[in-house]
Order: C-alpha cells, then sequence, then structure tokens
C-alpha cells in the first residue's frame, strides 16, 4: 500500500507546518508513479483545505511511522 504524506503549513503561520496522511477514496489505488508526480489527486485534496498550504509531500510505502519532517 502506498500513502501519500503531506507537508503543510498554515497560511495565518507559514513557519508552523506538520504532516499528514493523505486520506481519500480517491487515493484507494495511487500507483507509486502517479504519487511521486503529485497525483492529480493531490490539488483537490488541498481545496477541502483552504487554510493551509502544501510545501510538499512524500510516498510511503507500507505503513507511516509518524516520525516529524
Amino acid at each position: 500500500m502506498i500513502k501519500i504524506i503531506a507537508v503543510l503549513c498554515s497560511l495565518s503561520s507559514p513557519t508552523n507546518c506538520h504532516e499528514q496522511t493523505v486520506t481519500s477514496s480517491d487515493f484507494a489505488n495511487v500507483s507509486v508513479q502517479s504519487c511521486l508526480m503529485g497525483a492529480p489527486q493531490l490539488a483537490e485534496w488541498m481545496n477541502q483545505h483552504p487554510a493551509e498550504r502544501l510545501a510538499g509531500w512524500r510516498c510511503v510505502i507500507g505503513k507511516h511511522d509518524g516520525r516529524g519532517i
């Protein structure tokens, strides 16, 4: 299983960033290649988070261990 881990920063406080696992039915079967290219679904997912800016993302195969940025 491939997970997309997004690095999100607050628009009101740009240095306040955190990681969040992107979850959506649109990402259920994302491929490694699609994930590395930014998964077109990521833009739609960001529309649901208007108070945050996407600073980056990474693709994780298997379980995400929750370590920091």
